[in-house]
């Protein structure tokens, strides 16, 4: 991107601490740990993590993970499903690999130690928006997540090879002669280290904070994207980012995810008189998939100019709804809300990043020795929108590639390692003010609503490039010091290319509708979209 600096901060390798592994993964969520757990004990593997190792979008998944588990399922179902939601621009080869490995993955976390709800002896399956059977297996009613990761983290460390760091911030990956060699990262604090690996596997999550309203927890800054963007690494599908249709929306409150699982068991969606609006959007009604079901809420603010819908849980067995949500329960309690009565107020917000770096069928990216697996990649898997519960899914299956692939690539290499005498120096800014950090990631996180939303049109996306091209311009030629400003800055790449990635797209297709070009448009956009603009270094 021109106007920036290949690294966030000036360093010299001579003068700083050095750290060696096999095999480093950046990020703790579930692409991450299941690609560690798939490294033979004789490698040494070192995971690091921005925030505590149970922070992670993976952790706050609350529908499930989908797998053809009944009699009654077939994986052509799945498959078709998938296909459907993605709106032509799935890859069918990776839907097909990951849609047949889904049962196997579902076993070996019950293997690892994930407890996830039963019926009568079986596991208990639900279903969820887009499926056309119920194949959601779920932990702890509401918390699939938070089950999973627990499970998978006390499994990765009982093993020895294994060490895991929190509270570390990795602020770019080292590239030597054209090769992913590494990463600087700064732990508890400023102090930067340089850690040297074999293989780097990152798992770093999306990026949903670039939004004001959003179901991701603050670590979603979208920091791999970036930092692989600087590094070489090929970007792909970035105008798609799935917005989930129902989020609590309490003003003044912190924003939180409404399982799409509720829908799934029944819930209806009321608009602020009352009316079942979703009966006349699409005949799968409550159960269309999720940007069908976004735009049809949008539609319905506009409509009544009224700041939400409700979701309507009042004519469903209140006791099945208390025990198969106790999470939701929990929350919508602290408001007031008693959900098996009361209506709860949601409203759409970003939820999913569905583009992300390019990887092939095996995690590998266009940068030698740089795998990736999970949010922070474009696999083909979801299209131009995903299916609800495919996410955890694709990051078991991508993460054990990577890990599988990653291992191999190591074996290759000389047992010897090198700490290469690079060193990087960013020039003083000329403009020596301070930078008010918190103010201008709120403006940026308030523009992208505004103007890179659900529906979206040339003359505000090109409004929003003009601010991101001006706020870039000050903000990605300085050096900071700390977590906020590095966040900043890989905020402001990332929705640059998601704004560019818009813009291009001249078509209406899954999460990405273009009210000045409303039509899907095969004919022209039919294909994948790839980051037009390589990453220029000052």
């Amino acid at each position: 991107m021109s106007g920036a600096n290949r690294y966030l901060v000036s360093f010299d390798a001579r003068e700083m601490l050095h750290r060696f592994t096999d095999i480093l993964i950046i990020g703790a969520g579930i692409a991450g740990i299941r690609a560690a757990l798939e490294i033979p004990s004789d490698l040494s593997v070192l995971v690091v993590t921005k925030d505590r190792v149970t922070e992670s979008n993976s952790s706050y998944a609350q529908g499930g993970i989908a797998g053809v588990l009944s009699p009654e399922d077939t994986f052509e179902n799945h498959v078709e499903d998938t296909l459907i939601a993605g709106d032509g621009l799935c890859d069918r080869a990776v839907v097909e690999m990951v849609v047949h490995e889904a049962p196997h993955q579902i076993d070996k976390l019950i293997e690892f130690g994930t407890r996830f709800d039963e019926e009568n002896g079986q596991l208990a399956l639900t279903r969820e928006g887009g499926h056309s059977h119920r194949r959601i297996v779920h932990a702890l009613g509401d918390s699939t997540g938070f089950e999973v990761m627990r499970a998978t983290i006390a499994y990765a460390r009982s093993r020895p090879n294994i060490r895991i760091w929190d509270e570390t911030f990795t602020i770019d990956l080292l590239t030597h002669e054209g090769r992913c060699c590494g990463a600087i990262v700064a732990r508890s604090g400023p102090d930067k280290l340089l850690v040297w690996a074999k293989q780097v596997i990152l798992a770093s999550g999306g990026c949903g904070m670039v939004y004001r309203e959003t179901t991701n927890p603050p670590v979603a800054t979208g920091d791999g994207m970036a930092a692989a963007y600087r590094a070489g690494a090929e970007l792909r599908d970035m105008e798609f980012m799935q917005f989930h249709p129902t989020v609590l929306y309490v003003a003044g409150s912190a924003r939180y995810l409404i399982s799409e699982a509720v829908r799934g068991e029944g819930a209806y969606l009321r608009d602020v008189h009352g009316e079942r609006f979703m009966l006349r959007e699409d005949p799968r009604a409550e159960l269309a998939p999720r940007d069908v079901v976004a735009r049809a809420i949008f539609r319905t603010m506009e409509r009544t100019q009224h700041p939400n819908v409700y979701l309507d849980l009042s004519h469903l067995d209140p006791q099945m709804v208390v025990n198969r949500f106790p999470g939701i329960n929990r929350v919508c309690k602290s408001f007031g809300l008693d959900i098996t009565r009361d209506r709860i107020p949601v409203r759409p917000g970003a939820h999913y990043m569905i583009g992300g770096v390019t990887v092939d069928r095996h995690g590998r990216t266009t940068v030698p020795g740089l795998w990736a697996a999970g949010e922070v990649t474009s696999s083909g898997l979801h299209g131009a929108n995903r299916l609800a519960s495919n996410s955890l899914i694709e990051g078991l299956v991508y993460g054990t590639l990577c890990g599988r692939g990653a291992a191999e690539a190591a074996r290759r290499m000389p047992p010897a390692m090198t700490a290469w005498p690079l060193r990087y120096t960013i020039a003083p800014s000329e403009d020596d003010t301070r930078l008010d950090i918190a103010d201008l990631t709120a403006s940026l996180r308030s523009l992208m609503v505004r103007k890179m939303g659900i529906v979206r049109d040339r003359s505000r996306l090109l409004e929003a490039k003009e601010d991101l091209r001006f706020w870039c311009r000050y903000a990605l030629r300085r050096e900071f010091d700390g977590k906020a400003g590095w966040e900043l800055q890989n905020m402001l790449t990332v929705a640059r290319l998601m704004v560019a990635a818009a813009l291009t797209r001249e078509e209406s297709r899954g999460t990405h509708f273009r009210s000045d070009y409303p039509q899907r448009d095969d004919a022209r956009w039919g294909q994948r979209h790839v980051t037009s603009e390589p990453f220029v270094a000052l």
